[in-house]
Formats: C-alpha cells, sequence, structure tokens
C-alpha cells in the first residue's frame, strides 16, 4: 500500500468511485480525518465540491471539507483503497475506468446493494479478491455539494470472502474507526450480506410494488403478511445456497421495520416514483437468479421482478 505517516495516524490514498450520499458521507468523513481523498463525481455536485468543498450537514450540525474532486480517473494515480459506492446498474461502464486507480496492492470495497453486487469487480477486473461490504447509513444529497445524514446508525461492516482477518482488513478497520467511522470486518461477510440483502430487497421491492411506503403498508394486515413472506422467501433461498442466516432473521427484521416505520424509505421506491433507473436487477432479481441455482421457487420475488422490469431503465 502507497501508505505514509502523518501526524499520529496513517494517511491512506482513497478514490470513491461515486461521491453520492453515501459515497460522499464517508469520504467526507475520511478527508476529515486527514486521509487523501479523491471524490469521483459529475455535473453540478462535482462543480461545487471543487469551488466551495463537500458539506456534511448531520443531526448535530454541520462541517465542510476541502477534497480533491474530479471526473477524470487517469488524473488521479494509483491508490491504496477505492470505495465503490454507484448504483449497481451503473458498473457496467463504472468499473472498468478503475484500472488506472490500481495495481496488486489497491483494495476494492464494495459498499453497494445486493448480496453479489461485489462479483461484477471480479468480472470486470479479473481481480480475484474484492472487499464486499455493507454500508448502514440513512443520507441522501441534499443540493450540489451537500450530503444530509441523518439518524443514529452509521456503520460499514466488511470482510474477507475467505473469511480470514487479513493486515489488509485490519487496516482498512483502523482507518475506519480513527475517521469515526463505526466499523466490523467480519469473518462471515456473506452472512452480513444476505441478512442485509433481505431487508433491503423486500422493502424495495414491495414498496414499489404497491407504489407505497412501509409505513402505509405495514398496518394492513394483507401487505404485512406479504412483507413476511417475501422476507422468508429470500431466506429460503439463502439457506438453500449455504448461508447460515440467524435462525429469527425474519422476525429480528420485522421487528426492525416495526419500530422504524417513520424513517424507513426505499432509495429504489424514491428512484421509481421519480422515473429514474432502479436497482431491480441486484436485489429482486438476485432472489430470483439464487433461487433458480438452489431450485427453490420465488413467487413473490418473480412476481415483483416482472412487474418493475418495465421501469427498470426510468420512465
Amino acid at each position: 500500500m502507497l501508505i505514509s505517516f502523518c501526524g499520529s495516524g496513517v494517511v491512506m490514498r482513497i478514490a470513491v468511485m461515486g461521491a453520492g450520499s453515501i459515497g460522499g458521507y464517508f469520504g467526507g468523513m475520511l478527508a476529515q480525518s486527514g486521509h487523501d481523498v479523491t471524490l469521483i463525481a459529475r455535473g453540478k455536485h462535482l462543480e461545487t465540491i471543487r469551488k466551495d468543498g463537500l458539506t456534511i450537514v448531520n443531526d448535530d450540525g454541520r462541517f465542510s471539507v476541502n477534497c480533491d474532486a474530479t471526473d477524470d480517473l487517469t488524473s488521479i494515480g494509483i491508490v491504496d483503497l477505492v470505495l465503490l459506492t454507484v448504483k449497481t446498474y451503473q458498473n457496467e461502464m463504472a468499473i472498468p475506468p478503475l484500472r488506472s486507480l490500481i495495481d496488486s496492492k489497491t483494495s476494492i470495497l464494495c459498499l453497494q446493494n445486493g448480496m453479489d453486487s461485489y462479483q461484477s469487480i471480479t468480472r470486470l477486473l479479473q481481480i480475484q479478491d474484492p472487499l464486499p461490504g455493507a454500508a448502514y447509513i440513512e443520507a441522501s444529497v441534499q443540493s450540489p455539494g451537500i450530503i444530509r445524514q441523518s439518524g443514529t446508525v452509521v456503520k460499514i461492516v466488511f470482510g474477507e470472502l475467505n473469511g480470514t482477518l487479513s493486515s489488509r482488513g485490519t487496516e482498512i478497520q483502523n482507518v475506519l474507526s480513527e475517521s469515526q467511522i463505526d466499523s466490523q470486518f467480519t469473518t462471515n461477510i456473506l452472512k452480513t450480506l444476505w441478512t442485509k440483502f433481505l431487508f433491503i430487497s423486500t422493502m424495495a421491492g414491495i414498496t414499489c410494488l404497491a407504489r407505497e411506503t412501509l409505513a402505509q403498508l405495514v398496518p394492513k394486515q394483507d401487505w404485512s403478511d406479504i412483507i413476511t413472506d417475501c422476507m422468508k422467501e429470500i431466506e429460503a433461498v439463502g439457506r438453500g445456497n449455504n448461508i447460515n442466516l440467524d435462525n429469527d432473521v425474519v422476525k429480528t427484521t420485522m421487528d426492525y421495520i416495526i419500530a422504524s416505520l417513520d424513517t424507513m424509505q426505499a432509495s429504489m421506491h424514491t428512484d421509481l416514483m421519480a422515473g429514474r433507473p432502479l436497482e431491480l436487477d441486484a436485489l429482486n432479481g438476485a432472489v430470483v437468479r439464487a433461487g433458480k441455482l438452489a431450485d427453490i421457487p420465488t413467487p413473490i420475488n418473480s412476481l415483483i421482478y416482472a412487474m418493475l422490469k418495465p421501469y427498470e431503465l426510468g420512465s
């Protein structure tokens, strides 16, 4: 790694591919902590960051940080760490240009939705050891150059595919923690991905299908039953693919949904209502594919996928 030392800590060269709500927040926190961060953005968002810096607003206040920002990846050079935070439907165009940022010591941490999104890195870059991860955060781009984060949950969980606690993972976890980003370096990242996937795919798929939020749907018994059955379907597919999910994963997830209804908003539902492209293939589509691999029927997710497919590219 191209790590140098400055003051009392490690300075890491980091590129954030997709400096929107999630990438912008984590990139901003890393830059504020003193790391050499380059945000890869475009349009007015990029222009504002270059001119005024990146501003992060949360429930406690706000801060601005100046860091490099560009839409030209060839101008960045080799980095130690890439955070991949673009929408999954952008992978075919976003991932190949990462070649100019990486060498044999560069780590790519995938923080995208989905339980197998990291596989695009392997397929498109012929890299066998990407770091899959899950980001837990409520954030949005409030306006160009300004990221709004809300709530108390801000966390990254990541791990090696082989389950080892590698030195690079430990190093990355230390960098995240020292940047005030709660992080966990786990030995079972696939279980983590599937647990989040069960929740996200259900929330996104059901709310898009109904064109209503969970706060509107859960009080209706018929829809509450469908939400639970959708999660059970995904649980069965996960177990069929040798994922050792917790026995109470559906109950725990449903309890969390009920306790958080006022703040529950699926980004795919927001995108659908705004006519933007959907991460359908990485969510409900992935359930259907994984179900076929394990020979497990997925009637609910197959219906969701078929009904939403015409809107996948936006409307």
